[in-house]
């Protein structure tokens, strides 16, 4: 048996740091987090706040290649949005009132009043647009668990393991890793899959996670999965 391929029947064996990890498909899913229009393209919330967007469109092709290899064995692919009620009644002010007054969340915006659920650059960016089906869970905070119904989802399928990606890497991404720790799933990142406004933090959010044995998970990246999933 090698690094990466089948184990035993309907499991795989992922090559992944700190060690390889065995998934059943049929009990994986695919968590993807944030790949939402105002963070990732021109002209977006992410690009006023002076951030370089082109850093985040790394991850667009690797997380197709990822769901490509998911969807085709059938896995439940999760898509999460950070945003609030048009009425704002579930932002904490101590959130609202951080930065410049014109960039707040609720202001208006390049693509719609900014982190508003129903507005265009709250929705996902079309490159990865989910499939009919694919549940999306719009969140109010940075971690996909706190405040939505993914657990629920999570426990009608039986899932046990999960493989986020998204962004960015040390915020959303992390603190969903850290949710699902805690709630005793075990959690692979792709980390080309994953992308940080600053590359550094990217790099180190990674390193947080695959240190002291797997602290909060498993390391792993899109060819690696995708080469197991066969």
């Amino acid at each position: 048996m090698g690094q990466t391929g089948q184990r035993e029947t309907g499991q795989v064996l992922i090559a992944a740091e700190p060690e390889p990890i065995a998934i059943d498909p049929a009990r994986t899913a695919v968590i993807v987090i944030d790949m939402q229009r105002d963070f990732l393209e021109p002209g977006g919330f992410g690009e006023t706040l002076g951030n370089d967007v082109s850093l985040l469109k790394r991850a667009i092709e690797p997380i197709k290649a990822l769901l490509t290899g998911a969807r085709a064995h059938g896995m439940l692919v999760i898509h999460t949005r950070e945003g609030h009620r048009p009425d704002m009644a579930d932002a904490p002010k101590a959130k609202v009132e951080r930065g410049e007054p014109s960039l707040r969340i609720g202001s208006p915006g390049p693509m719609g009043r900014i982190l508003i659920r129903g507005e265009a650059g709250h929705d996902i960016i079309p490159e990865l647009y989910p499939l009919t089906g694919e549940p999306v869970v719009d969140k109010p905070g940075k971690g996909a668990f706190y405040a939505t119904d993914l657990q629920t989802m999570l426990l009608n399928r039986g899932i046990d393991t999960l493989i986020v990606c998204g962004v960015t890497t040390e915020v959303c991404v992390h603190t969903t890793v850290r949710e699902a720790n805690d709630r005793g799933y075990r959690c692979i990142v792709p980390g080309d899959c994953c992308a940080s406004y600053f590359p550094e933090f990217h790099e180190m959010g990674l390193r947080m996670i695959k240190a002291q044995g797997g602290i909060f998970g498993w390391v792993s990246d899109s060819t690696r999965i995708v080469t197991a999933l066969g």
